[in-house]
């Protein structure tokens, strides 16, 4: 992903620094600009072709989905899997249009033209109802292509279902209230890391709903340093 850095932040002083430390010798701007982008350009074509020469070979999938950015804008991305591993095709703004079913539809079905439809083997995407929408079209017109439904989304959605179950939902509230006490008090939170060697017990997933469930069974099995130092806040409290 682009982070926008002008060429003329490698005059950066702490850059030097990093390249000092490293051993290494910095270019200078115009060959930044110029024979080192070739260079990179040309070895990213390079990869491109091969992963080309796999799809022809033995099929790819085309992978698609959708977000919206800091700045509230919608964007679409556009990646190809196949044998060798996953390539980036294309980033394309929305946010001027509404992500129908229809829509979804075209913008696949013409990469799905670009990149030869004998050489797909499937559409992967997550379960939302436009999707489902674009995927019956897909149907009609390319019924030998499958259309798969993302498993990290069917996953998440299935952690959220199980998540608002009362048998879950209590403890999920409860672990939440407790994890947002410690961390935004500063001496409870050090004194929790004390007792955990310094172990964090919140446990970010992949997912949101998957974070739920990592920070359950990390708090279980800290279960006994967070005893102790609960005893500690109480001695410390009488």
């Amino acid at each position: 992903m682009g982070v926008c850095v002008a060429f003329n932040q490698i005059n950066n002083v702490e850059f030097d620094q990093v390249i000092e430390a490293a051993g290494g010798k910095k270019p200078n701007q115009h060959q930044l600009r110029e024979k080192l982008l070739f260079e990179e350009v040309e070895e990213t074509n390079k990869m491109m072709k091969a992963h080309e020469e796999e799809w022809a070979k033995n099929g790819c999938s085309i992978m698609t989905d959708a977000w919206t950015n800091q700045k509230r804008r919608s964007i679409m991305n556009m990646c190809m899997h196949c044998t060798i591993g996953s390539s980036f095709l294309e980033s394309k703004e929305t946010s001027e249009e509404s992500h129908t079913g229809k829509l979804i539809f075209e913008y696949v079905d013409g990469y799905i033209e670009r990149v030869g439809a004998e050489n797909v083997v499937q559409v992967v995407i997550d379960n939302a109802s436009n999707n489902m929408v674009a995927k019956d079209l897909l149907f009609v017109k390319r019924p030998n292509i499958f259309w798969t439904s993302c498993a990290t989304h069917t996953l998440n959605l299935m952690l959220e279902g199980i998540g608002k179950m009362k048998k879950f939902k209590g403890y999920i509230d409860q672990a939440k209230s407790l994890t947002i006490f410690i961390y935004t008090h500063h001496r409870t939170l050090a004194l929790m890391r004390k007792y955990t060697k310094k172990r964090d017990i919140v446990r970010p997933g992949v997912t949101r709903f998957a974070s739920n469930f990592l920070t359950l069974q990390s708090l279980y099995e800290k279960k006994e340093q967070l005893r102790q130092c609960l005893n500690v806040m109480n001695g410390t409290n009488s």
